[in-house]
């Protein structure tokens, strides 16, 4: 009886030890709000039995490429327009597991308080990558400022631009760096996890900034292999939980949206 008991007490401390380690996931995510997301949600998922490791990276291609190599179980940061490219350009097969929020583009400015003051042959900086170049050229052209050759062309390019009456100069550069550059530039188009790091404020900095029906969500995004497993879509629930969204509605007063 009492080796009856004794066995039970160390099947029961065994199965609490295991329970408390839990499955491991390595998330990549940039800093804001990605990863202070997940952050929030590290303790209920912990209650599930996942461990989760957020590592914070501060560009776009090394969370898509670690993943792909499973050295990351999934990442946090990105657009669909941006992961098709990525998939295109690198060959990988990386696939969207749940939408999460968006976080409305804008364009910002440290030498004009409206995009009516911006002179002729003002330098405007856009990301480099195709994407959020794209997505900077169709900001401005439903701005009024320029046309594209391809209206809807979420892969636009400054070559793209077949109207520019104010004879804009474009400076395509890596989007984490635009932030630094805004005195160098009369305007900047800039991603808003990027402008929240640099403490800029897009409901109220932003000269020109896109609307709640922004169709750039950023995603969850794994593997194949791994995007149906049970740690990754407890990872999915959480992040579309209501929590996560009264967390993001209060904490980024409309700088970033729930898009669940």
């Amino acid at each position: 009886m009492k080796k009856s008991l004794l066995l039970t007490a160390l099947a029961a401390a065994l199965s609490a030890s295991l329970a408390q380690a839990g499955e491991k996931l390595i998330i990549a995510a940039t800093p804001v709000p990605h990863a202070e997301i997940l952050e929030l949600i590290k303790p209920q998922l912990a209650k599930e039995g996942v461990d989760l490791d957020v590592k914070v990276f501060t560009d776009y291609v090394q969370p898509n490429l670690q993943v792909s190599e499973k050295q990351l179980d999934a990442n946090y940061f990105q657009t669909k327009p941006y992961l098709d490219t990525f998939n295109k350009d690198r060959g990988t097969d990386l696939v969207i597991v749940k939408g999460v929020h968006v976080e409305p583009f804008g364009g910002y400015s440290s030498k004009y308080k409206s995009l009516k003051d911006l002179p002729n042959g003002a330098t405007i900086a856009i990301p480099n990558d195709p994407s959020n170049s794209g997505r900077a050229l169709l900001l401005l052209q439903t701005a009024g400022l320029l046309e594209l050759k391809d209206p809807q062309s979420v892969k636009a390019t400054p070559k793209d631009v077949v109207k520019n009456p104010h004879n804009f100069k474009f400076k395509e550069l890596e989007a984490a760096i635009l932030p630094r550059v805004l005195d160098q530039v009369d305007l900047a188009l800039i991603n808003t996890n990027y402008a929240l790091e640099a403490k800029l404020n897009p409901t109220k900095d932003a000269l020109v900034i896109e609307g709640g029906d922004s169709p750039y969500v950023n995603y969850l995004v794994s593997r194949p292999d791994n995007q149906d497993s049970a740690a990754i879509q407890k990872l999915s629930a959480a992040l579309t939980s209501p929590e996560v969204k009264a967390f993001i509605e209060k904490k980024y007063s409309g700088a970033v949206l729930p898009a669940f």
